[in-house]
């Protein structure tokens, strides 16, 4: 039951960092272009559309789920949580923005959708390996409203803590680190393949990311001169 629950403290560690992701993208979307209302809903309509794309796709990454999760949040760590970093770094380069960004969402949205099936399957497994397994409607159940209890947490945290004491810039790192934390500690709760590679990735990323945390005003007001 330890691990089960360690495993539902995932689903709400990365239901938080999923929506600090979509907030940052619409956000900056806002800031670069101005006409909050059509950027908000233009990212939110895409971040849906390719959650729900990947979410639909990973029925085809069930045979490893363990290891397919573990993979899909070392890429969101370093795609999410550098992403605000790079659109500004590209915006200072006078490259073509407005498709970086919407890229950059459609990816973004597809591997969080990614990360609730993958966690349900290894959820399942797990409950089928025990001696009292849980029924699927109570897997379904738990997963769903850890989900949503992160996603108030982070509607909650963006705005009030996170982006007036970070910026934009670290509070995508943050959730950067999260998500690789979350890959990090996920090697030792379930069985996956190369662990020990997936761990040195875990902490590969985490160096990134700590690197550009420390170089993170640097880059921003390189950025907007």
């Amino acid at each position: 039951m330890t691990g089960e629950r360690v495993l539902l403290g995932n689903v709400l560690a990365v239901a938080i960092c999923g929506l600090v992701y979509e907030l940052l993208c619409g956000t900056l979307a806002s800031y670069l272009f101005g006409d909050a209302v059509l950027q908000f809903s233009l990212v939110l309509g895409t971040y849906l559309f390719a959650m729900g794309a990947a979410a639909w796709a990973s029925k085809r990454l069930e045979a490893r789920a363990a290891t397919r999760y573990v993979e899909v949040e070392l890429l969101l760590a370093l795609v999410g949580g550098l992403s605000v970093t790079l659109l500004l770094l590209a915006a200072s380069a006078s490259l073509p923005l407005r498709p970086l960004l919407y890229v950059c969402v459609f990816v973004i949205g597809a591997l969080v959708g990614l990360e609730l099936p993958l966690l349900v399957r290894i959820l399942r497994d797990r409950a089928a390996a025990s001696e009292e397994p849980a029924s699927f409607k109570d897997i379904i159940a738990r997963a769903f409203a850890y989900d949503y209890v992160g996603a108030l947490g982070a509607s909650v945290l963006f705005p009030l803590v996170l982006v007036p004491r970070l910026g934009l810039v670290r509070t995508g790192i943050l959730a950067g680190a999260v998500n690789a934390l979350v890959a990090g500690s996920a090697t030792y709760l379930v069985r996956v393949d190369h662990a020990r590679r997936l761990r040195a990735a875990s902490g590969a990323v985490l160096v990134v990311l700590a690197v550009a945390f420390m170089r993170a005003e640097t880059w921003v007001r390189t950025a907007t001169d």
